[in-house]
């Protein structure tokens, strides 16, 4: 068995469409040259998706090829406790690993006190109140200069993996290099190099969204977004993201450059993928954690050693199936727990026998129910606990406005048994609402005795260890009465 190279460049926050290969954007036509080349020499899986849309499950579930609910990875808060398997500690066994930028965040207990206070109690957020509305992530801004590396940390961790690179000769043990960068994540932040790369007069508007479904308002209030909808302002935003995408771009076509000067392309498997995508003002609402497709579709493309050149698969993959690939690129055994299937068959052109759909949940911030996405073809069916579900036809309504649900319930009860085969949804709910009275109570507990300090988002400027200070900070506008429900929520723990 041979044993690749793995170079993995996996982004934050990247819009699967967001491609000048994926014909689906204009103002990314030819935004990114360099990625739209890797695809051309490889293989480009044109529906793929998270598993989860926020950044901690979704790497959890990919690292540990389970799916969120059986991982509990159940918020950016909540992702794999330390010992569990994930595929980067596993191949120190037979490569040298780099992991460069965003690493950690997969693991239980990152992220803020006011993230993980929201996730917690949102379902009894019943005001409605922003969760959001202080986030630094809506900032955006264009700076003055020409400064090609303008994300400069991105571009650090980027010479570092062409280092490695550069002196990997054969008969070396074989790399696995992950670059995570900060970028396409928020805030959308840019200057006039990059800016200047996207025609403004190609920056699309998104439609208004007025289906009014209860999830989608109460996300649209949950984020809290402060900057408006103005129609200039919703472009402007856009062309900023695009922008960062270019920049990405930018650093992938070094990272390839330096494979194909170093000669070793073809003892080396390239992948570029994302953890979640982002919304960047679609359905009036900014950031990822929702199953739209603008948040729960990824980049995916594979370049590398028998990888079947300008080829494009269309039948949906998503995450899960990166632990299994990489395994068997990497020579490691498949583990009886893998909710995936590797992807070699595939890209190789040797099978077009897959799966077939791609499954996602989610439970994490900004959400006030479990829910759950499959898709198949066409169609994508979305399942919230407690509020009706949705159906739409993504070839015919790509923007998702059309709800199909009532127009064509025999399709969404085709859809239902698949993800109901996959996953026991009354059971995990169960599963969860545990997990989350049980932290809160102890949380609760400790915060009023003063053991926490928050200081993230509303109280950057004024970090406070008073609890209802804590909760307020969470949930903006937070009382007594609302207090009084959670109490009675918890019960005597």
């Amino acid at each position: 068995m041979t044993i690749h190279n793995i170079l993995h460049f996996h982004a934050e926050s990247w819009d699967g469409r967001m491609l000048g290969c994926q014909g689906i954007h204009r103002a990314m036509a030819k935004a990114t040259p360099n990625i739209d080349e890797l695809a051309a020499r490889g293989t480009l899986f044109k529906n793929a998706y998270c598993n989860d849309p926020i950044c901690c499950p979704s790497r959890a579930s990919m690292l540990s090829g389970t799916y969120v609910h059986k991982c509990e990875a159940w918020n950016n808060s909540k992702g794999l406790e330390t010992g569990m398997w994930t595929y980067s500690q596993a191949l120190t066994k037979t490569h040298q690993v780099l992991l460069l930028g965003k690493h950690g965040d997969y693991l239980t207990g990152h992220h803020s006190v006011m993230n993980r206070v929201a996730e917690l109690i949102e379902p009894l957020n019943t005001a409605q109140y922003p969760i959001m509305e202080c986030d630094p992530a809506q900032d955006y801004s264009v700076d003055p200069g020409h400064e090609r590396r303008f994300h400069a940390n991105d571009w650090s961790s980027a010479d570092k993996a062409i280092e490695l690179i550069r002196s990997w000769r054969p008969g070396d043990k074989p790399f696995y290099i992950c670059l995570n960068p900060g970028l396409v994540h928020a805030a959308f932040k840019t200057n006039e190099y990059w800016f200047d790369k996207i025609p403004e007069d190609l920056v699309d508007v998104p439609p208004l969204d007025e289906t009014n479904h209860p999830a989608n308002v109460y996300q649209q209030k949950a984020k809290g977004w402060r900057n408006g909808y103005r129609a200039d302002t919703v472009k402007l935003i856009r062309r900023i993201y695009f922008a960062m995408c270019a920049e990405a771009d930018a650093i992938v076509g070094e990272l390839a450059a330096a494979l194909d000067d170093a000669g070793i392309e073809d003892a080396t498997t390239f992948i570029f993928s994302g953890d979640h995508g982002e919304l960047a003002l679609e359905h009036q609402q900014y950031y990822k954690m929702s199953h739209f497709e603008g948040s729960a579709r990824v980049p995916l493309i594979m370049m590398g050693p028998d990888i079947k050149a300008g080829q494009t698969i269309e039948s949906p993959v998503s995450l899960i199936d990166i632990a299994p690939t990489i395994c068997e690129l990497g020579g490691l055994e498949n583990r009886e727990y893998f909710d995936g299937e590797s992807l070699l068959s595939l890209a190789r052109g040797e099978s077009s026998d897959s799966r077939g759909w791609a499954l996602s949940m989610y439970s994490g911030l900004t959400t006030n129910t479990m829910s759950w996405m499959l898709v198949r073809g066409d169609y994508k069916l979305m399942v919230y606990e407690g509020y009706p579900s949705r159906l739409f036809n993504l070839r015919e309504d790509p923007q998702e406005l059309n709800d199909l649900i009532e127009q064509e319930p025999e399709r969404a009860a085709e859809l239902l048994v698949i993800i109901d085969n996959a996953v026991d949804r009354a059971e995990t709910y169960k599963v969860w609402e545990e997990y989350r009275r049980h932290t809160f109570a102890q949380f609760r507990r400790q915060a009023k005795r003063g053991l926490y300090i928050d200081s993230s988002y509303g109280l950057r400027e004024n970090p406070s260890s008073d609890y209802m200070d804590i909760m307020n900070n969470a949930c903006t506008g937070w009382t007594e009465e609302d207090e009084a429900r959670v109490v009675n929520w918890i019960g005597q723990r």
